[in-house]
């Protein structure tokens, strides 16, 4: 069911605003009346749009209000916000999830211009599939020869995951894509990217996800050009809900949050509203890998490195020789003491991997890093600034428990934030630890002094 923009925000505007309460992770999954713009592409483990639409309400904001969202993903904060009818702007260091966003908050193009051009590259796709022996709708109808199979080949190949999509379906959409880069001048070229990203992740490769992206059961062959159609439909009708109806200006920027002052005019933001890493070995370059150099946002091991190191280190995939971002936090005797422990188990276990010996370190790099940003923050909030951190607690590094929450409550106060509540926004259960993890809120205030 599709529900226009006008309709859901007379919605969610009639539910009030409630206690958060405790989730099974599956309430994670965005309700019908959510998926209108957020599902062009989202990180499978976003947080629900509802979430963002209860802080707005909490915060009790202006509609001239302009709300932050420093690690935006793939947008779910910065679309929420223009739906509700507040200017949002998003900060994210990962290229394609920085395009991704880009595109799902842009919303001046032509519906029928996008039905059309699509119609015309599906029929050129399918065409030359046909004369290869390939039939998409009804998978192969001759055997292919694989020297006839379009790949990824070099430096590029190297970046995937292996095995993360299957040679005949990978041949497909590198033809579909090709199609596609006919109409790169044409304005609605990035939705037709968007719409083949969407597709190629969740319908084409073997991918799954989980805390971290994997591949799961190898598919021979699977369709590409319908489920890439459906995509498209998907972005048409939703275009076409809106249209007559006007909605604040929305803006993505490429950049570190780390150093949001570079990046933001001085007392501009009215509130955050966003979800940084955690601190686990989540990899999250990896989550965007194979629709990244598909779509040449990485084409080498040095770009990858580069983007890399405008992250938060939240993982020791991440790490490198020159962060000292754990100097910011290096009188803080929680953040020394899970340290500690950690390294303790470490040795304690005999674990003497590289990435291993890292565990330590990176504990004290992410929360350097969020220490960094949080203090980097504080020039472009306006006095009075409400934020709200969603936040997990982690017990990824030999199962030292990390309250993320608190620590990240703490620092904040620290640098003169008012730590308004840690809202629970629902729990999940921890197989390693056997223990029920927080998924918190981390609700702050700017005074403006400090």
């Amino acid at each position: 069911m599709k529900v226009t923009a006008t309709e859901f925000s007379r919605i969610s505007n009639l539910k009030p605003l409630q206690k958060l309460p405790v989730q099974h992770p599956a309430n994670n999954r965005i309700n019908h009346f959510d998926r209108s713009f957020h599902d062009w592409y989202r990180f499978v483990l976003s947080f629900p749009p509802h979430l963002v639409r209860d802080y707005i309400r909490k915060f009790e904001l202006e509609k001239k209000a302009v709300i932050l969202d420093p690690f935006c993903g793939t947008g779910t904060t910065i679309v929420e916000s223009k739906l509700n009818k507040f200017r949002a702007i998003g900060i994210e260091a990962n290229p394609f999830a920085h395009f991704a966003s880009s595109v799902k908050t842009d919303w001046q193009i032509n519906p029928d211009d996008l039905e059309f051009t699509a119609g015309i590259i599906a029929k050129k796709a399918y065409t030359q599939l046909l004369t290869e022996g390939i039939d998409d709708d009804k998978y192969l109808t001759t055997k292919v020869s694989p020297d006839v199979l379009r790949q990824i080949d070099g430096e590029k190949a190297s970046l995937l995951l292996s095995n993360s999509i299957s040679a005949t379906p990978l041949h497909k959409a590198l033809t579909l894509l090709e199609f596609i880069s006919e109409f790169k001048n044409a304005q609605v070229y990035r939705y037709l990217l968007v719409a083949f990203s969407k597709a190629l992740v969740f319908r084409i490769s073997n991918l799954k996800f989980g805390p971290e992206v994997g591949v799961s059961r190898q598919k021979g062959d699977t369709p590409v050009i319908a489920p890439w159609l459906e995509e498209i439909t998907s972005i048409v009708n939703d275009i076409r809900s809106i249209q007559g109806d006007e909605f604040p200006q929305s803006t993505i920027i490429l950049g570190d949050s780390r150093d949001v002052s570079s990046l933001l005019k001085p007392k501009s933001i009215d509130a955050v509203i966003t979800s940084p890493p955690y601190p686990n070995e989540k990899d999250y370059s990896r989550t965007t890998r194979l629709e990244s150099v598909l779509l040449g946002f990485i084409n080498s091991k040095a770009e990858l490195r580069n983007f890399k190191k405008t992250f938060v280190r939240s993982n020791t995939r991440s790490v490198y020789v020159t962060d000292k971002d754990d100097e910011w936090i290096s009188d803080n005797r929680k953040i020394r003491k899970i340290a500690n422990e950690i390294e303790r188990r470490r040795i304690e276990q005999g674990k003497t991997s590289g990435f291993e010996k890292l565990y330590a370190r990176v504990s004290k790099l992410y929360f350097g890093g969020m220490a960094r940003h949080l203090e980097n923050l504080k020039g472009v909030l306006k006095p009075g600034a409400h934020l709200a951190y969603v936040v997990g607690d982690q017990a990824s590094y030999l199962r030292v428990m990390i309250r993320t929450g608190q620590i990240l409550a703490e620092i904040a106060e620290d640098r003169g934030y008012e730590v308004v509540n840690i809202d629970l926004f629902r729990t999940r259960f921890a197989t390693a630890t056997g223990e029920q993890l927080r998924e918190e809120v981390v609700h702050l205030r700017w005074n403006g002094k400090g």
